[in-house]
């Protein structure tokens, strides 16, 4: 499957569940406190970096940009899927929401203080993970946080899911030019999830 194709199809896919996903994950901040956790590390790091724009890519219905907002971070989304970047409009009237493709960011080199990426890795295949995470490393500033979040396991339950092992997540970086700071394991029992925490290097 050529990028248009499976871009195309993650794209259509969200645009038809987009108003209920964003009722699916509204309170998910609300119940989930090592998810709050981490974006209140996150952006301590950004603003310990000296502060700026950040980007959430893959940003779906904007929960996450909104939670940073309030957290008095800079940030603003970007989504593949032009029926999300509506919803999230919609709910969070004054941020700033854009269509755009992790697979290719547009965004000037060097123009965000720190970027985060949650569970939207799912849909990007193998071979273009690196592609992504050489954007990742082009648009941060040297010494921006990076912050990603993705399902564990192995294998593609689908033509579009991609399930990755920490290990791997953290080989693609450093080849990519990343330090990794830490990284944690959510629901290890049930489906489990991981946050994993770099930073450009120079």
């Amino acid at each position: 499957m050529g990028t248009d194709d499976w871009l195309g199809d993650v794209r259509t896919s969200y645009d038809t569940i987009a108003v209920s996903y964003a009722d699916q994950v509204r309170n998910l901040l609300i119940e989930q406190p090592y998810l709050r956790t981490a974006l209140a590390l996150f952006a301590g790091n950004v603003r310990a970096a000296g502060g700026g724009p950040v980007a959430d890519v893959g940003c779906g219905p904007g929960y996450v940009t909104a939670h940073l907002h309030g957290l008095g971070v800079d940030a603003f989304g970007i989504d593949l899927s032009p029926g999300m970047i509506d919803v999230a409009r919609r709910d969070h009237p004054g941020l700033r929401f854009e269509v755009g493709s992790m697979t290719d960011l547009a965004l000037p080199d060097a123009s965000v203080a720190g970027l985060i990426a949650w569970w939207s890795l799912i849909h990007i295949p193998d071979d273009e993970v690196p592609v992504v995470f050489g954007h990742f490393h082009r648009v941060l500033r040297p010494g921006g946080p990076l912050q990603l979040g993705f399902h564990v396991g192995d294998g593609s339950p689908s033509e579009t899911e991609h399930l990755r092992r920490p290990e791997q997540v953290a080989a693609w970086l450093r080849e990519a030019g990343f330090g990794i700071e830490a990284q944690f394991l959510l629901h290890p029992d049930e489906k489990p999830g991981a946050v994993l925490f770099a930073r450009r290097e120079s």
